[in-house]
C-alpha cells in the first residue's frame, strides 16, 4: 500500500482520511482485528461487498441533492476506482462498486475536493437524512424543507454523540401531506407545518418517531402534531442520548430503535427523553431558512427544438413531467432503470443538458433523478438527450417504476436477483399493462432478501428474495407482500405476507393482480381500498396455483440474469457494525475517547468533551465486565452491571455509585465547570482499571 498526499481546504476532512489510511494499514499489519476495522470502514462509508477483496462505497448526499460539477467528479471517481457506473439508492445516495480497499483513502479525498463525504453513509451511525426530491419547488409544500433536512446533516455528522451506537438512525423530512419521504417508516419522520400568531407565520412539524421497515415492519408513532422548527434538532439529540445509552447491542436484531420503544414502552422513552434535555447544549437551533440557495434558472432557449418521436413526447410530458410552484418552470423526472447509470451516460446527460436545467439534481427515493427549472420551451430539448441515452421512459413513480435494492448483483445478504427482476417485470407492464403507466397509486417494490433495502414492506405488490425446496434442489423464490404504503401526513400501511411463489412466476403473480384489479375494482377504488375489500384470502387463493411445485419446469431452478442452477449462497451482512469484544481492544477505544474529550475541551466544545467523557467511562466498564465473562448489551446494563460485580464487592470505590457518577451526564448542563470535573474523573477511572488488567495480566503469566 503506498502512502499519498491530500492537501483539502478543510482539515478535519484531511485528517480523517489520513487516520483512515492508517488504520488501513494497521489492519493490513495485523494490529487492529477484523471485527474492530470493520466497524471503522462502515462509520467512513466503506462496505463489504459479496465477491471478496472488494468493496462498495456509499457517497453520502444529503437530502440526495448533487450538482453538475459533483456528479461528474463522482463519474470520475468511478472510472479511476471502481466499475464505471453510479447505483442511486433509495436513501438518495451514489454508490460505487468493486473499489480496492488500500484505494479508499485516495478516493475519498478527491471527492471531498467538490464537498462530498463518505464518512457515517454505513455502520452504527445517523444515516443520509432524506427528504422528498421536490422539497423546493412543491406547490403543496407549506415551506421548503431543504434547509432544515441539511441543517439536520450537519449537527449530526461527526457528532460524538451518534458515532458508535447499537444500530443505524434514519431520518426523513417530507414536503408536504403527501408524505414522499415515508416519514412513517422512519426513526425520525418530519411533515412541515404552518401555524399563524398575530398575523406572523410559525413554522414547525408533525412529528413521527420510531418507524422503521426491515425484517419485522413497524409503522412510527406520531410525537407532535406540531413542534416548532428550532426545537427538532433538540429533540432529535436527546433521542439519540437514550437511544445510545438504553439500545440493544448484542442482538442486533433488536438494536433499532423501534425496538427499544417495545421493550420500555413510549411512554418511558418520552420520559426518558425528556429527562435528556437538561444536558443538551442547545435548548433551540434556529436554522438559517437561507442556507439552500435558490438555484439559478437557465436561459430560455433562443431556438425550441423538435421531439423526436411526439408520440413518446405527449405520454412521457404528461407522466414524467409537472409545474412547479415557481411560475412558468417545471419539475422534469428522468427514470434511471434500477437506478443504475454508467458513467459514460452520466457524462453525456451532463453536456445535454445543462443550459436547460437549474445545477441542482436531486436523486429520489425511487432511484431516479429530478430537473429542476426547466421551460417548457426546453421540455422537447431535455426529452430528445433522455431519448437518447435510454432514460426517457414514461411512468414515473407509477406501477411500472419498480424500486429495488442490488440483491445478489453485490450484496452479501441477496438471496434472489432482484435487478433483474425488475427490469422484466417494467418490461412486462409496459407491453401488456401499458395502461399502468399512468397509475400512481399502486407501486411494486423489491429487496433480495427480507431486509427491505427495496422497501417491499411499504409497497402495494412487494417482493423479496427467498427459496423454496423441490424435489431435492433449493428454487429461487418470491415472498409476496400485499397492501402495503403511503396513506398520507405520517400515516402509512406494512404489506402483508401473502404467498411464496417461485420466482420466475412473478410476471403471471403480477399479470393476475393488475387484470384482477381492473376487472374488480369499483368506481376510482384505490388498491389499498380493493385489497381490503376482497380480503387477504382472495389473493392467497387467486395465487395458490402460481405456488404448487409440483409443476415446476427445468428453467424455474434458475434465477432471474443467471445461467446455473440457483444455490442459496448468503455471507454476513454489513448493515451495521459488529459486537467488540476484545477486552484490550475496549481498553484503547477509552483511552481515544479520553484523547478526544480533551480535544473537545480544549475547543471550547464543552457537551462534546463531556460525551466523549461518558462513552469512556462506559468503554471501560465494559472491558473490566468482559474480563469476568459478562456481556452487557446495553450501556445502561453496563453501568448496573459494574455496580454489581465491581463496586459492591469492593473492588472499585465511588462516592455513592458507579451509576451516580457516570450519570451526571444528564443532571448538568454542559459547562467548563462540569466537563473538567468529569473528564479528570473519568480519566482516573481508566488508569486504575488499565493498571488493575496489567497487574492481573503479570500476576497470571507468572
Amino acid at each position: 500500500m503506498q502512502s499519498f498526499r491530500t492537501e483539502l481546504e478543510n482539515p478535519v476532512v484531511e485528517q480523517e482520511i489520513i487516520e483512515l489510511e492508517q488504520k488501513i494499514r494497521a489492519f493490513r499489519g495485523g494490529e487492529i482485528p477484523d471485527e474492530k476495522f470493520r466497524s471503522l470502514r462502515l462509520a467512513r462509508g466503506i462496505y463489504g461487498q459479496r465477491q471478496p477483496g472488494v468493496q462498495m462505497i456509499r457517497i453520502k448526499l444529503p437530502f440526495g441533492k448533487v450538482t453538475f460539477k459533483q456528479l461528474l467528479r463522482i463519474a470520475d471517481v468511478s472510472d479511476e476506482y471502481a466499475s464505471k457506473n453510479l447505483h442511486l439508492t433509495t436513501r438518495q445516495d451514489i454508490q460505487i462498486h468493486y473499489v480496492s480497499l488500500d484505494k479508499t483513502p485516495e478516493l475519498w479525498a478527491k471527492l471531498a475536493e467538490d464537498d462530498i463525504t463518505l464518512r457515517e453513509a454505513c455502520g452504527n451511525t445517523v444515516r443520509n437524512v432524506t427528504a422528498s426530491a421536490i422539497a423546493g419547488i412543491d406547490k403543496e409544500e407549506p415551506f421548503d424543507v431543504s434547509p432544515y433536512a441539511h441543517r439536520t446533516f450537519e449537527y449530526f455528522l461527526r457528532n460524538p454523540i451518534c458515532a458508535e451506537m447499537g444500530r443505524k438512525i434514519k431520518i426523513a423530512f417530507s414536503s408536504s401531506t403527501k408524505d414522499t419521504a415515508f416519514s412513517y417508516i422512519h426513526d425520525f419522520g418530519f411533515i412541515p407545518k404552518v401555524k399563524v400568531k398575530d398575523g406572523v407565520e410559525i413554522r414547525g412539524f408533525k412529528v413521527m418517531l420510531g418507524g422503521g421497515l426491515g425484517a419485522q415492519p413497524l409503522l412510527a408513532y406520531k410525537i407532535f402534531d406540531f413542534l416548532s422548527e428550532e426545537e427538532i434538532i433538540p429533540f432529535m439529540e436527546a433521542t439519540l442520548r437514550v437511544f445510545d445509552r438504553y439500545g440493544e447491542r448484542n442482538n442486533r436484531n433488536k438494536a433499532r430503535f423501534k425496538f427499544l420503544i417495545q421493550k420500555l414502552g413510549l411512554e418511558e422513552v418520552l420520559r426518558l427523553i425528556e429527562q435528556e434535555k437538561k444536558a443538551l447544549p442547545y435548548q433551540r437551533i434556529v436554522v438559517d431558512r437561507d442556507s439552500i440557495v435558490e438555484p439559478i434558472a437557465p436561459s430560455k432557449p433562443v431556438n425550441s427544438a423538435i421531439p423526436i418521436e411526439y408520440e413518446a413526447f405527449d405520454v412521457w410530458k404528461r407522466t414524467n413531467v409537472f409545474p412547479q410552484k415557481q411560475q412558468g418552470f417545471y419539475g422534469v423526472y428522468v427514470k434511471v432503470l434500477t437506478g443504475d447509470i454508467s458513467t459514460e451516460k452520466a457524462r453525456r446527460l451532463i453536456v445535454g443538458v445543462r443550459d436547460h436545467i437549474a445545477d441542482d439534481i436531486r436523486i429520489t427515493q425511487g432511484q431516479n433523478l429530478l430537473f429542476k427549472y426547466v421551460h417548457e420551451e426546453s421540455l422537447p430539448h431535455v426529452f430528445n438527450v433522455l431519448y437518447d441515452l435510454g432514460f426517457a421512459k414514461p411512468g414515473f413513480d407509477s406501477t411500472s417504476d419498480i424500486t429495488t435494492c442490488p440483491g445478489t448483483d453485490t450484496c452479501n445478504l441477496g438471496i434472489s436477483n432482484s435487478t433483474e427482476m425488475a427490469r422484466v417485470l417494467e418490461q412486462y407492464i409496459h407491453e401488456f399493462h401499458r395502461d399502468f403507466i399512468f397509475e400512481q397509486n399502486l407501486k411494486i417494490k423489491i429487496s433480495g432478501c427480507m431486509n427491505s433495502c427495496g422497501q417491499h414492506g411499504l409497497a402495494h405488490i412487494g417482493f423479496h428474495g427467498s427459496s423454496v425446496k423441490a424435489n431435492g434442489k433449493v428454487v429461487p423464490a418470491a415472498q409476496v407482500m400485499l397492501g402495503g404504503g403511503t396513506v398520507g401526513d405520517g400515516e402509512g400501511r406494512v404489506a402483508e405476507r401473502v404467498i411464496k411463489i417461485p420466482t420466475k412466476r412473478v410476471t403471471h403473480l403480477v399479470d393476475l393482480t393488475l387484470g384482477d384489479f381492473k376487472a374488480h375494482r369499483e368506481a376510482e377504488e384505490s388498491f389499498h381500498h380493493y385489497y381490503e375489500r376482497q380480503g387477504k384470502d382472495y389473493f392467497y387463493q387467486l395465487y395458490k396455483p402460481l405456488a404448487d411445485l409440483s409443476t415446476l419446469t427445468e428453467d424455474e431452478y434458475i434465477d432471474w440474469g443467471h445461467q446455473d442452477t440457483f444455490e442459496t449462497a448468503i455471507g454476513v451482512g454489513e448493515c451495521a457494525g459488529v459486537v467488540i469484544d476484545l477486552v484490550a481492544t475496549l481498553l484503547f477505544e477509552a483511552e481515544e475517547k479520553i484523547g478526544w474529550a480533551n480535544e473537545a475541551f480544549d475547543k471550547g466544545l464543552y457537551a462534546d468533551a463531556i460525551y466523549h467523557t461518558y462513552s469512556s467511562f462506559v468503554w471501560t466498564a465494559k472491558a473490566l465486565l468482559l474480563d469476568k465473562g459478562i456481556n452487557a448489551s446495553t450501556q445502561t446494563s453496563v453501568i448496573n452491571e459494574f455496580d454489581a460485580r465491581y463496586v459492591e464487592e469492593g473492588v472499585f470505590s465511588f462516592p455513592v455509585s458507579f451509576s451516580d457518577r457516570v450519570l451526571q451526564i444528564n443532571k448538568y448542563t454542559p459547562s467548563v465547570e462540569f466537563a473538567q470535573a468529569y473528564l479528570t474523573q473519568a480519566t482516573a477511572f481508566y488508569l486504575e482499571a488499565a493498571d488493575r488488567r496489567e497487574s492481573l495480566r503479570i500476576a497470571n503469566n507468572n
